[in-house]
Order: structure tokens, then C-alpha cells, then sequence
């Protein structure tokens, strides 16, 4: 693929969701150094086998819009992200699930799941917000020495959401032990961002930042990802 960068869309295309017409014009924004950025979408049900179907991609991004069609199509595409070393985002529906994946594949919660989806599992890794976030937005503070914070060279931001459903606090102890490390909290202590600190560019956040490419605005995290694509 030769001459732009190209991202995989891992996630159900809908021309509806707001994230989904946002996410093209970021990485347009964002292209640097005379290389053009594509993003190519991938429907969940077409990964079969993600080292196969994903191997081309210079980076993936797990987008918004969940339940998927295929949870595992989903969860595959953010393992072969994770242990390939590709540059990966993930936003809303792709934090939650980058969080299942680690969880399950490292942590040892092999039963971990999602309350929207499998209500009656007995691991809810990830659970309904005590408020939920639908278009709605919030302070949050960053972590000194995270990705998410270079990115945006601040220490508090404040961004928009549309979710209903987050981490877990109950499995915190057990999630962040490794190398899983939280890096964004609202100001209640609930973590809002997830970076790897074993991979070069390993960052999901449950709020969508990529929003802010329709009001012509470059999303900081969206710059760093795509400066990775080239590293």
C-alpha cells in the first residue's frame, strides 16, 4: 500500500453515527509529511482470521458504534493490533473492547465481557455508568508521562461522549497489574483512557475525540496516531 498511509476502520459503517462521519475528515487533517492518510472501513463480520485480513493496514482504529456486529471480529483486530506492535486507537466502543481483549487474552479474565451485550455473564468487566454519557461532556484529568497527555500537552481537558457503559472499578487491581496502564480519570476517579506501555502506540479512550475534525478542529490524539503510522 504504498504512497498514503492506510487505516483499518475495524467497525460497522453507519452514515448516521456522528463519530463515523468525523473519523475520515480527522485522519484527513491530520496527514502529515506529504503522505496522505486513508481510512478503509472493515465490517466486523469480515475478519476471519485478523493477521490475514489485517496485515496490509499501517494502523488500526477501533471505532465507535458497539454492540458489533461480531464481537470477536472486533476483538481479534484489536489482539493482532496489540501484539504485532501496530499503531492502534480505539474510541468508545473500541476502549471498551481493547479493555475485554486485554482482559481475557492477558489478565486472565478469561470470562470477561460486556453487560450490553452478555447481561447475565458473571464477569461484567464492562458495566453501565452510574451517569451515563450520552451526548454529553466532562472534565478529565491526564496522567503525566501517558501518550494521551503529550498528545494534548495539557493537564486537563475536557471532551464529549455517547455511551452508556465503562470500566468496571471492582476488576481495577486486576486489569492494571502488567502493562495495561490508566491515563485519563474524570474527576470521580473513573478512567477514561487506556494506553500499553510495552507497544509504541497502544491508546483507547471511551470519549470521542475524533469529533472535533467536524468542526474543522484537529484532534490531538488523532495527530499522534497518525505520527506513528510513520515511525
Amino acid at each position: 500500500m504504498a504512497g498514503k498511509f492506510h487505516v483499518a476502520l475495524v467497525g460497522d459503517r453507519d452514515p448516521s453515527v456522528i463519530a463515523h462521519q468525523a473519523i475520515p475528515e480527522a485522519l484527513r487533517l491530520c496527514a502529515s509529511s506529504g503522505r496522505a492518510v486513508e481510512g478503509v472501513w472493515v465490517h466486523t463480520n469480515s475478519i476471519r482470521g485478523a493477521a490475514d485480513d489485517l496485515s496490509e493496514f499501517d494502523g488500526i482504529w477501533c471505532v465507535p458504534a458497539s454492540p458489533y456486529a461480531s464481537m470477536e471480529g472486533a476483538l481479534q483486530a484489536i489482539r493482532f493490533a496489540r501484539e504485532s506492535g501496530r499503531p492502534f486507537l480505539g474510541t468508545c466502543g473500541g476502549f471498551q473492547h481493547a479493555i475485554i481483549e486485554y482482559a481475557r487474552n492477558v489478565s486472565g479474565l478469561r470470562n470477561a465481557n460486556h453487560a450490553e451485550t452478555h447481561p447475565g455473564s458473571p464477569l461484567l468487566l464492562i458495566s453501565p455508568l452510574a451517569c451515563p454519557l450520552v451526548e454529553r461532556s466532562e472534565e478529565i484529568v491526564l496522567q503525566n508521562g501517558g501518550l494521551v497527555k503529550k498528545a494534548y500537552g495539557e493537564a486537563r481537558i475536557t471532551e464529549g461522549y455517547h455511551c452508556g457503559y465503562g470500566l468496571n472499578r471492582e476488576y481495577e487491581g486486576i486489569l492494571f497489574r502488567n502493562d495495561l496502564r490508566p491515563t485519563a480519570h474524570n474527576l470521580g476517579g473513573e478512567v477514561r483512557a487506556v494506553e500499553l506501555s510495552s507497544h509504541p502506540f497502544f491508546v483507547a479512550t471511551l470519549f470521542q475525540h475524533e469529533r472535533k475534525a467536524l468542526q474543522s478542529e484537529i484532534p490531538p490524539l488523532v495527530r499522534a496516531f497518525v505520527a506513528a503510522l510513520a515511525r
